[in-house]
Parts: structure tokens; C-alpha cells; sequence
């Protein structure tokens, strides 16, 4: 699950105003792998983005109509809020739904928890070729990419070979956080330029996102499945992704950010990939090879070292 993260200050609250938003975020973006894999026995992962997404943008208008805020409005930004939804949500989606007919859930949770270092890696390579005066990452965050890329390596557990089912559906996440990646960067960017909310930002995402799947998907998987072939808990499933992860969780992640600041909102990574393996080994019964939640720790590890939760002291 993706998230927009602004720059804002929070304001001196108690930890009741935002644990229970907090742990409830965590929870719905947790369960989403649940609710994917139970969603692609069924629907096309283009179609079950689409369904998602859609849903998550209608959520969002509401949202917005409540708050009072409009859409955001220009051709050029809506431009960038169309090239925003590729790499934000479109592409990524759609590859965790295909990524989900070869792997456990539990695995692509594992693999989500890697977005902040891959958005790290992103902002390594852009200061790369565009240097600017503000101070790159420090040798702590280096240190943390450095681990999670080890971390990588562990769940992909390479020394198997490259050829079965479960390294290629591991690429495709790999594929997926790397495109959340370039998306969390590029909404940065878009802020920076515009006076827009992230309520605003990601509505203007997910409409342009569902716009392009209702283009793509046809072309990609013929026509959708009809809604009566489904069942109950596949129609649950996709409208769970979309009315709470895509839409719900977000405005709570934002309310957790507004009262406990950044650092505090951005500790939510640490946990859906545990809501997720819980969820995946009890509810579906999935199983792990011991390298998958080794890696997986590992990459917590370097995601906790580059954000500075974990610090060392120079010698000296």
C-alpha cells in the first residue's frame, strides 16, 4: 500500500488521538494480500485493480465533498496526476494481482514492507543525475539499503534458481515496490510544485488511475466477469481493497500524520507485513520457506536503520 506523506508538524496530541487510526491502518493494509489472493481466484488482476481502485476513488470524491475540498483543478497537473497513477497505483496493482496466482500473500505483505527502501534507492538515483543543494542520504541510510537489498536477496532465496513459479511472482512485487517507489518520490515532487492536499493528490491518482484501467483492461483481459458469477466473499474481498485500503485507511493514515507527525506515521510500514502473515498462515493456511520471513526481518531491519530508528555513533 502506497502512502503520500507531507510535510507537516503535528500538534501536541495524546497517543489516544491517533494509536487507534494508527493500528487500524495497519490492520486494513495488512489484510489487503488476504483479500487479493481470495479476490484473483476469480477476477483478472487488471479487473480486480480496476474494481479496487475505482472504489477507492469514489470514497476519496466523498471524502473530499465532506471536507469541502474540490479536485484538483489545471490540465498540467492533472497531466502529472496521470503519470503519478501509473507508477503510484496502476501498474503496481495489477502486478500484485498477478503476482498473487504464483505466491503467498503472507510473501507479497513481506515484499510491501520493502517500498521505503526502494523510494530510498529512487532518491539516490535522482540526486545522481540532478544534485541539488538539499543534503543527500547520510551513510545510516546507505547502511539501511544496503541491508535491505541483503533482505532482498534472502526472500528471492536465489541460490533455488530463477525458473519456477514463485521467483518470477517474486520479481513481479519486486517489480511493483520499485514502481511505489518512483510513485512516492514523483507525489513529493507534485507537492512541492502545487498547492494541493494529499486528500486531493490521491483522489486526483486514483480517478486518473481508473481511468486508464477502464482503457487497459479490455485490451488486456476481454471483457470483465460478470458481477452475479461472483462469489460473496470475492465481492467483499474487492470491495474491502477498495472502500478501506484504497480509501478509508488513507484518510486515517493522514490523521496520524497530521496529530503525531511523519516519523510516527511512517512506522506503519513495520506492520502490515505482520498482520499479513498472520493473517495468510491462519486464515488461508498458507506456509513459508524459512528464508522468506528471514528476509523479510532483514528488510525491516534496513527500513528501520535507513529511517533512523536504530542509530550508531561515530568513533572517535
Amino acid at each position: 500500500m502506497t502512502q503520500v506523506v507531507p510535510d507537516t508538524k503535528p500538534a501536541p496530541e495524546s497517543v489516544r488521538s491517533w494509536l487507534p487510526a494508527f493500528a487500524t491502518v495497519a490492520l486494513i493494509w495488512g489484510l489487503s494480500f488476504m483479500f487479493i489472493k481470495v479476490a484473483v481466484v476469480q477476477v483478472p488482476p487488471v479487473y480486480l485493480a480496476l474494481g479496487r481502485i475505482g472504489l477507492g476513488a469514489l470514497t476519496l470524491v466523498i471524502m473530499l465533498g465532506i471536507r469541502r475540498q474540490p479536485l484538483p483543478r489545471g490540465r498540467r497537473l492533472w497531466l502529472h496526476l496521470a503519470i503519478f497513477a501509473v507508477f503510484g497505483s496502476t501498474v503496481p496493482f495489477v502486478l500484485f494481482g498477478y503476482a498473487e496466482q504464483r505466491v503467498s500473500s503472507v510473501l507479497a505483505g513481506i515484499w510491501n514492507g520493502a517500498v521505503p527502501l526502494t523510494t530510498l534507492l529512487v532518491t539516490l538515483l535522482i540526486l545522481a543525475v540532478r544534485p541539488t543543494r538539499d543534503a543527500g542520504p547520510g551513510r545510516q541510510q546507505i547502511a539501511g539499503l544496503l541491508v535491505g537489498f541483503l533482505g532482498v536477496l534472502v526472500v528471492l532465496g536465489l541460490w533455488r534458481g530463477v525458473g519456477h513459479s514463485s521467483v518470477i511472482g517474486q520479481l513481479q512485487l519486486l517489480l511493483a515496490v520499485s514502481c511505489y517507489g518512483v510513485g512516492m518520490n514523483y507525489s513529493r515532487w507534485i507537492m512541492t510544485r502545487w498547492s494541493i492536499s494529499a486528500l486531493q493528490l490521491s483522489a486526483g491518482q486514483t480517478l486518473m488511475s481508473t481511468l486508464q484501467l477502464v482503457i487497459v483492461a479490455p485490451i488486456i483481459a476481454g471483457a470483465p466477469p460478470a458481477p452475479t458469477s461472483l462469489t460473496w466473499k470475492v465481492l467483499g474481498a474487492v470491495a474491502a481493497l477498495g472502500i478501506l485500503g484504497t480509501g478509508i485507511a488513507f484518510a486515517l493514515n493522514f490523521h496520524v500524520i497530521r496529530t503525531a507527525g511523519v516519523t510516527t506515521g511512517s512506522m506503519v510500514t513495520y506492520l502490515p507485513p505482520v498482520v499479513a502473515a498472520v493473517a495468510g498462515v491462519l486464515v488461508l493456511n498458507e506456509h513459508l520457506s524459512w528464508n522468506q520471513p528471514v528476509g523479510g526481518l532483514i528488510v525491516l531491519a534496513g527500513v528501520a536503520l535507513a529511517q533512523g530508528v536504530f542509530r550508531w555513533r561515530s568513533a572517535g
